[in-house]
Formats: structure tokens, C-alpha cells, sequence
């Protein structure tokens, strides 16, 4: 990625992030509230307090904090939204975005605007809900135009990451959680900072921590909400790679 190639990143908290790339911009997993459910915005401005206007946006997988219906419904209703395959059968609460639902699978590639969009795989449990039927896969996206930027949604980590993305300029890597525990299917920084490394990143950026926790529990693991983004900023270092931790509504270029 050159200086010039205009490329922002826009991280607003949690795996919401804006990718802006050749006069294009991509919202991913969209959390756009102060609270989902029992987790509280503990960090960052608020959101909408800086107008999101995406181009379009892409969800990772069902889980609440990444498919969000009110924070969805916030964003402008000719904007088109890629899914997993399968989402709109597993969760019927996406109905109501009729049409402009794109369903993707792994390796499969969308234009948006200005930017070409690969849908590439996930290690992590795609359902909306604990129990039934698997019917959604959980997914990443490369985002192509002037430079390549990998969001990698929620992931563990995968031997077969670099045959999903060989090389990528920016790398979006979940660091942590929204709680004191990081169960399956979740990279920690140690893991991230491998999977830094795996997708050959020119860059790197933590994400997935440090936004939202659940409310009553502020003095809980205090080091497992603040800490991940700067543990995995120091194990790239000290691996030779280059990573950035930003705060939220910090950007990137």
C-alpha cells in the first residue's frame, strides 16, 4: 500500500470498522449504540455522533454483537449488506432488509462500488443462538481496491489462514472480547500476532476488545477489557511486524 493510495481505516469500537478505499466506504459489523443487550459502550464516542454513511456494509456472522438490528436500521435503507450464506433462513430478524441482503460463501467475490469484496472462512460458531442447527457459517472479507484490507470478523486461528489470505496490506484482527473469559472460536493477542504473520500483513490493527462489557461487572478483569490491543501491538513488535493499536473513532491511513 502507498502513501497516496488513500486508504482510512476508521476503527468505531468493538468489529465495527470503516474501510474506506478508493472513494469507497464498507461498514462491517455494525454496533452503533451505547448498549446491546447487557453489554454497555465503555470507551470511545458515541457513534452516531459522527455520521455513518456506508457504501455498504458486512456481517461477519449472527452473533448479537456483530449483527445488530437496531444499529442496521440506523444506517440508510438503500445501502446493501452482504451476509453469510444461509443468514437470512437462520435468522428471520434480517427480513426486514429485504432485498438489499447480499448472501455470500467462502471464496466468493462481490463488487461494491469501487472495491471487490472476498468472502474467505472463519473458525467460530456462526449461529445466532447457542443451540440449533448450524446454518450460517461465520465468515471473513478481503476488501479490494487500492490496497488489500482483511477483516477478519471473529476467528480463531487456522493453519489454512495464509491459504485464505496469502498477503494483505492492513490485517483487522481480533484481539479479545466483550468479558472477562475469551471462550472458542476467539483469537487472544499471542494468536493474533501469528495470524499477523500467516496472512502476511504489511500492517496490522487490533480490534475486538476494549469497547463493550457486560454492565455491573466494570471491576471484573479490568486488564482483559484495556489491555489486549497494546499485549498484541508488542508481540507483532517484537515478532518484526508492524501493528498499530488505535482507540475508538481513531483512524488510520
Amino acid at each position: 500500500m502507498t502513501e497516496n493510495a488513500g486508504v482510512r481505516i476508521l476503527w468505531r469500537g468493538h468489529a465495527t470498522v470503516e474501510i474506506t478505499d478508493s472513494g469507497t466506504t464498507i461498514l462491517t459489523d455494525p454496533v452503533l449504540t451505547a448498549r446491546v443487550a447487557h453489554l454497555r459502550r465503555r470507551r470511545g464516542p458515541d457513534p452516531m455522533a459522527d455520521p455513518v454513511r456506508p457504501d455498504a456494509v458486512l456481517l461477519s456472522h449472527l452473533h448479537a454483537d456483530h449483527t445488530h438490528l437496531p444499529s442496521l436500521a440506523l444506517i440508510e435503507n438503500d445501502v446493501p449488506i452482504v451476509v453469510p450464506r444461509g443468514a437470512v433462513d437462520a435468522f428471520a430478524g434480517l427480513r426486514v432488509f429485504g432485498d438489499r441482503l447480499i448472501e455470500v460463501s467462502a471464496g466468493q467475490d462481490v463488487r461494491l462500488g469501487s472495491v471487490t469484496v472476498r468472502a474467505v472462512p472463519a473458525v467460530h460458531d456462526g449461529r445466532r443462538w447457542r443451540r440449533g442447527p448450524q446454518r450460517a457459517q461465520a465468515l471473513g472479507y478481503v476488501v479490494e481496491g487500492a490496497a488489500s484490507t482483511y477483516f477478519a470478523g471473529d476467528t480463531a486461528l487456522d493453519p489454512a489462514m495464509a491459504d485464505w489470505v496469502p498477503r494483505c496490506d492492513v490485517a483487522l484482527l481480533p484481539v479479545g472480547g466483550w468479558g472477562p473469559n475469551l471462550g472458542p472460536g476467539h483469537m487472544d493477542p499471542e494468536s493474533a500476532a501469528a495470524a499477523a504473520r500467516s496472512v502476511a500483513a504489511d500492517v496490522s490493527i487490533p480490534i475486538h476488545f476494549g469497547t463493550l462489557w457486560p454492565i455491573g461487572m466494570d471491576a471484573v478483569r479490568p486488564r482483559r477489557f484495556h489491555g489486549p490491543g497494546g499485549e498484541f501491538v508488542r508481540r507483532a513488535d517484537a515478532a518484526g511486524l508492524r501493528a498499530v493499536e488505535l482507540a475508538p473513532g481513531e483512524a488510520f491511513r
